[in-house]
């Protein structure tokens, strides 16, 4: 079955981190970018981060640059999101999203070819 599967969600105060994961069956991640969103109550989906699948080069939202990192780890067809210094205003379930309608996230995608079904991120103390 192709899927992407996320996982490492949960509770956390502020100023604490997780570690979100986005693994991928049925294809190999390998020729995709891949992007992480995320998707707070009541707000339009947001784009976070975007992984090259050329050179493993990454790209950002202001909002999360310095705090937020993203890797790819092609032998285990995961990408993960590491979220430090968390801020409630985090709080949102993210989702990752892989594309091949381009290469090296400087555009933005025309489409995605998959979806993750997201997990959440609550921060609060």
């Amino acid at each position: 079955q192709v899927q992407l599967v996320e996982s490492g969600g949960g509770l956390v105060q502020p100023g604490g981190s997780l570690r979100l994961s986005c693994a991928a069956s049925g294809f190999t991640l390998d020729y995709y970018d891949i992007d992480w969103f995320r998707q707070a109550p009541g707000k339009e989906r947001e784009w976070v981060s975007c992984i090259s699948s050329i050179d493993g080069s990454t790209y950002y939202v202001d909002s999360v640059k310095g705090r937020f990192t993203t890797s790819r780890d092609n032998a285990k067809n995961t990408v993960y999101l590491q979220i430090d210094s968390l801020k409630p205003e985090d709080t949102a379930v993210y989702s990752c999203a892989a594309t091949t309608a381009r290469r090296g996230c400087t555009v933005v995608a025309a489409w995605y070819d998959h979806w993750g079904q997201g997990t959440q991120v609550t921060v609060s103390s």
